[in-house]
Formats: C-alpha cells, sequence, structure tokens
C-alpha cells in the first residue's frame, strides 16, 4: 500500500486549495490503508479449517494416533492463523460485500468527524479511500447533494477506484479533485472566500 509521502500529500492540499478558490464547497480527502482489522477472520478460517483435517486424514488412514491428530490439528490451526494474517491473505478471505461495508462505514464515520455536515451552507464534501479493500466513495452534504444528483460522482468513483487497484492512489487524488471541481465551479461557484475546513489530506494511521 502506498500512505503517500509528506510531498504527495502537500500536492493533494493544493489541488484542494484550487478548487476551493472557484466553488463555496468544502473538500475534505481522507485515506486509509484499510477499513478493519479484520482479526477474527484469520482465526475464524484457520479454525473451520483445522476441524476439517481430522476427517480428511482419518478418511485416508486409519493407523494415526488419536494424540498425533490432536497435535496435527494444532498445528494446522497455528500455521493457518499465521498465514492468514497476512494482510494480502486476509483481503481475499473475506467477502467483497463485507469489505465496501466496512468501507462504507468509515467514510460515513469520517463524514461526521471532519465535521463536514457543520458547513455553513452545507457544502461539505469527502472523498474518501480505503486502500486495502480498494474503495472509493464521495459524500456530500445537503447543499451540493441539492444541486448536484449523486449519480454525477458515479464515474468519477470508478475511474479512482481503477487507479487504486493499479498503486495509483496519488494521481487518483488529484485526478478526481479536478473532476469534481468541474462540477462544483458549476454548481456551487464561489460566492466569497472562505476556508471552514483543513485542506490536508487526512490519512488514517
Amino acid at each position: 500500500m502506498s500512505m503517500l509521502d509528506d510531498n504527495e500529500r502537500a500536492r493533494v492540499a493544493d489541488a484542494i486549495d484550487r478548487i476551493e478558490r472557484e466553488t463555496d464547497a468544502e473538500l475534505v480527502t481522507v485515506l486509509a490503508p484499510q477499513a478493519d482489522d479484520y482479526r477474527y477472520i484469520p482465526l475464524l478460517w484457520a479454525g473451520l479449517i483445522a476441524l476439517i483435517v481430522p476427517g480428511a486424514v482419518l478418511f485416508f488412514t486409519t493407523a494415526m494416533h488419536a494424540s498425533t491428530l490432536l497435535l496435527l490439528q494444532w498445528a494446522v490451526f497455528v500455521l493457518l492463523a499465521l498465514v492468514f494474517r497476512v494482510p494480502a491473505v486476509t483481503t481475499r478471505l473475506i467477502p467483497r460485500k463485507i469489505r465496501h461495508w466496512r468501507a462504507s462505514n468509515l467514510a460515513r464515520r469520517q463524514f461526521l468527524e471532519q465535521n463536514l455536515h457543520h458547513t455553513t451552507a452545507g457544502t461539505g464534501m469527502l472523498i474518501f479511500v480505503s486502500e486495502a479493500e480498494r474503495y472509493v466513495e464521495i459524500l456530500v452534504d445537503r447543499g451540493i447533494s441539492a444541486r448536484l444528483d449523486d449519480s454525477t460522482w458515479a464515474s468519477i468513483v470508478e475511474r479512482f477506484t481503477v487507479q487504486v487497484g493499479k498503486g495509483e492512489t496519488l494521481a487518483g487524488f488529484l485526478d478526481c479533485i479536478e473532476a469534481c471541481g468541474g462540477h462544483l465551479k458549476t454548481a456551487v461557484p464561489a460566492t466569497h472566500e472562505r476556508n471552514e475546513l483543513p485542506n490536508r489530506l487526512v490519512v488514517l494511521e
């Protein structure tokens, strides 16, 4: 995963600043390495497979002693629990719907935690990315949703998602901010200078 260095984060902040000069929208970008640690997933899968081991072994042989079989079962459990804790492996063990559900929940929490629902004209916009889940979502407050339909962001999110999958997170943020800015400058043009929320990229450690 690429969590972006200081120079790359500064480029994201500069891109937000440029867009906000021409619109009343308040953009906040959030980048998470993953939406959940999924600690229970490796243990769940390791336990299920370890439970199957005795039956599989006994199917092929009846000569194994019970204590040896139990030891083998524990060894399989421990080994798989360690292997399944590798982030790249863990992610593949989780159904896509669950991964996206967890990422979506985190996006909504961030919308509230970053105070995007408290802007003066309700013009907050969140661009959220969770790299492990390859999940991108754009959330807007009432001041923007009243003027732009949610479908406006669909193609932008789709393109950004592809870029995240390719490891092009920085390019994705810059392209996304620019594309969103094109819509915002038309629908929510700048009426006066404002900067209610910080323009920096928020990185969840």
